[in-house]
Formats: structure tokens, C-alpha cells, sequence
């Protein structure tokens, strides 16, 4: 026995509706991973900057060295 035109009817709405609830969540968590990635963006252009500045500068030269640990 096929289903009647109102089954199918009340059946394609149930599959709309959790195909709309899936795709808000998908829609969700594409906004969310876009804020993160400009979020990692803005830091990885803070750090290319400083260190652009540090290489720009030179590192810091320790005026005495290290002696070698005692078992040397």
C-alpha cells in the first residue's frame, strides 16, 4: 500500500525542517571558523611584524658567554 498524498506531504515537511535545522547549524559553524581564522590572521600579520622589527634591529648580543657545564 503506497502512502497517501497527506503522508507524503507531512513527511517531505519533517525532512525540510531537519534539513533546515542542519543547515543553521552548518551555517553556524562556518561563521564561527571564519571569526577564528581573522583571528588568526590579525595575529599572524602581529607576529610577522615583530618580527620584522627584531631581524630589522638584530638580536640581543650577551657580552659574556657561558662557561661549559663541568663535566666538559
Amino acid at each position: 500500500m503506497s502512502p497517501t498524498p497527506e503522508e507524503r506531504l507531512c513527511e517531505l515537511e519533517f525532512r525540510l525542517a531537519h534539513q533546515e535545522d542542519h543547515i543553521q547549524a552548518l551555517n553556524d559553524t562556518v561563521n564561527r571558523q571564519q571569526r577564528e581564522l581573522e583571528s588568526l590572521r590579525t595575529q599572524m600579520e602581529a607576529l610577522r611584524q615583530r618580527l620584522a622589527e627584531v631581524m630589522a634591529t638584530g638580536l640581543p648580543q650577551d657580552p659574556s658567554p657561558e662557561p661549559p657545564p663541568p663535566h666538559y
